[in-house]
């Protein structure tokens, strides 16, 4: 089959010019121009992001895994023998990997609390330095 130029001609595409400095009108980095009014006010972004949105967002995202959890112990239903500081047992693989993923978690959230606090008696004490002398 020969292809007829004429049937499906390939559209002109004409080139993007490059983004300027020029913030006359339109919008600049996904953000809307000042107000037509003069204002200079941005206008309100009707799609904005809001707290309650994003926790809707995290839920779904959470119960998405907590169902794609519940089909891998499921699906990983063999006993496994297991030996812990002295201590044996048999276990489902599946379990065995969730509770050794939510360890690790436990640790790295102890960790970050531990920084998190460090961090925070760092700018408590910087800003409980008093000042000496006031300028005026």
């Amino acid at each position: 089959m020969s292809k007829d130029p004429h049937k499906n001609p390939t559209p002109q595409q004409e080139p993007l010019e490059p983004v300027t400095g020029d913030h006359s009108g339109g919008t600049v980095s996904g953000r809307p121009a000042a107000d037509a009014t003069g204002g200079g006010a941005p206008a309100e972004d009707p799609m904005r992001v809001t707290r309650s949105g994003v926790m809707w967002t995290a839920t779904v995202l959470a119960l998405v895994l907590l169902v794609l959890l519940i089909i891998f112990i499921a699906q990983n239903t063999n006993t496994v023998d297991l030996q812990y500081f002295g201590l044996k047992g048999t276990v489902q693989l599946g379990l065995a990997l969730f509770v050794a993923a939510v360890g690790g978690g436990i640790v790295v959230a102890i960790a970050g609390a531990a920084r998190i606090v460090q961090l925070r008696s760092i700018a408590r004490k910087g800003k409980a330095t008093p000042k000496t002398a006031k300028k005026r």
